[in-house]
């Protein structure tokens, strides 16, 4: 009887070992860095009250469960340093995680244009050779679309060398190295995209409901729901025709046509507020010092809503984190498409110009990318200068150096009977041409078309005019997909594109 009751008891005992799971976010793992100067958050599962004890370099702190098996310890900032080591316990189990850092985190979000690796980039033979820097790090969250907020995403941290960088974000990884390099200090770069996706997707449901112009997009997408059985179905029709036609262009030797889009429903990537729940909701208890963005193709053709949507999903973001307003940097779109004889309109240039409306909240920079994009190409291969603008601004805003981090920008136009005096900030050492004379301004009257115009540098003004136009109204520069502009400050900043005529918010 002793005996049975002893493996009744000893089998108890394992039941409850069994039953026990130790669970922490992907995120808390080999080589992870923390974010310098705020409080170091670790959290959780477990069994219900279960305590937990975290040791973190010779810190220790200690904490049970709730009844839902969550837990979390803070210790108190740092600064930048390590390697550290850290030491989680509960009852059974034992985790522990080595080479940890203190430095700068950041999250690199976006579309393709973000997402777009080293090894597809400019010049990857060299760079890639070179690229040995321990104390720059990856995170690569994978795609995920969800309907809610998920609480953890999958994933590890990669040490940047020869090995990894391949992989890594072009974007971010200019951008970490040139911060890095100027700095000493450590760089986690959090990298969570997805090439093709729309701003709202990345954008939090409160967010999108607050706003009568962002609910249009959530009625937008319910009808798309309600169509896509039929969708669907002609879908799959154009799918199958597609795979003929890759079969038999392959066998000819012929390049292979683009595949069908699949239809907008249920999980598709483009649905509202499916990436935030799935890509950055899991990541918003972890502290980070900011935010760089490439992102807009997506969204060009409808840039009055993006000028509303942007800013609240910037927004959002901070709310999330409850960070406060963090350095949210991004990248203008670059030129791009077939350049145009005469002055026209430019869903590209609108959208470029919505992008601008997301300067008025504070604490946000943005890198001007018309000179440095590729007509033919929507992914330009030159993300090296695209880093180090974003850099510059991180450099300037965040790390307080006294450098010129922003091209020239339009701030005002004075008529000077048949011309135009036009007065910008940011002229650094002074304006420049770079070429025989300057290019991309067009003039127009109270009606009439744009017609090209000439410029001159005059101080730290330009005068604009066109014996076509001789009562000039309203001015444009880079006002185009693909502009032939050439005005930028002695610093090597490209002008932020303008239209005197700029709808406001």
């Amino acid at each position: 009887m002793g005996t049975e009751v002893f493996w009744l008891g000893l089998m108890a005992i394992l039941s409850s070992f069994a039953n026990t799971r130790f669970e922490i976010p992907s995120l808390f793992s080999d080589h992870m860095v923390f974010q310098q100067g705020l409080p170091l958050r670790f959290w959780g599962r477990t069994t219900a009250g279960e305590k937990v004890e975290v040791r973190f370099a010779d810190e220790v702190r200690e904490t049970t469960a709730d009844k839902e098996g969550r837990w979390e310890v803070t210790f108190p900032p740092r600064q930048a340093g390590g390697p550290f080591e850290v030491l989680l316990r509960s009852r059974g189990t034992e985790v522990r995680i080595q080479d940890v850092y203190v430095g700068e985190v950041w999250v690199a979000s976006g579309q393709s244009n973000m997402e777009w690796p080293v090894s597809l980039s400019q010049d990857p033979e060299k760079e890639i050779p070179q690229a040995r820097y321990p104390l720059i790090r990856f995170f690569n969250v994978p795609h995920v679309v969800a309907e809610s907020p998920l609480e953890s995403v999958s994933g590890e941290w990669k040490v940047c060398s020869p090995e990894t960088v391949g992989n890594f974000s072009a974007v971010a990884y200019h951008f970490a190295r040139e911060i890095h390099t100027r700095t000493g200090l450590p760089i986690g770069i959090i990298q969570s995209d997805w090439g093709g996706s729309p701003a709202e997707a990345w954008t939090s449901r409160p967010a999108l409901e607050a706003h009568p112009v962002l609910r249009k997009i959530l009625d937008r997408w319910q009808k798309a729901l309600e169509e896509y059985p039929e969708a669907e179905k002609r879908y799959k029709e154009q799918l199958k025709k597609w795979q003929e036609e890759a079969e038999k262009a392959k066998a000819e030797g012929k390049p292979v046509p683009p595949p069908p889009f699949p239809p907008f429903g249920p999980g598709h990537f483009w649905t509202p507020s499916g990436l935030f729940n799935g890509m950055i909701a899991p990541l918003t208890r972890y502290p980070i010092r900011g935010v760089i963005w490439y992102q807009g193709e997506s969204n060009v053709g409808r840039a009055a809503e993006y000028r509303v949507l942007f800013p609240a999903l910037i927004r959002s973001w901070r709310d999330a984190w409850g960070l406060g307003d963090f350095p949210f940097l991004f990248v203008q779109l670059a030129n791009f498409l077939k350049r145009k004889d005469e002055p026209s309109e430019s869903d590209w240039a609108e959208l470029r110009e919505a992008q601008t409306f997301a300067l008025q909240l504070p604490n946000t920079g943005m890198a001007v990318a018309i000179d440095i994009g590729d007509a033919d190409d929507i992914h330009p291969k030159n993300k090296q200068d695209v880093g180090k603008r974003l850099a510059l601004i991180a450099r300037r805003l965040v790390f307080g150096e006294d450098v010129v981090a922003s091209g020239p920008v339009f701030d005002r136009m004075v008529r000077e009977g048949s011309k135009v005096r036009l007065f910008f900030r940011s002229v650094g050492s002074g304006l420049e041409c770079r070429g025989d004379r300057l290019k991309g301004f067009a003039v127009r009257g109270r009606q009439g078309p744009f017609v090209w115009a000439e410029a001159v540098i005059e101080g730290d003004t330009v005068v604009v005019w066109s014996p076509q136009v001789p009562e000039p109204e309203v001015v444009r520069y880079a006002w185009a997909d693909n502009p032939d502009a050439n005005l930028y400050n002695k610093e090597g900043l490209p002008a932020v594109p303008f239209r005197s005529d700029a709808p406001r918010e």
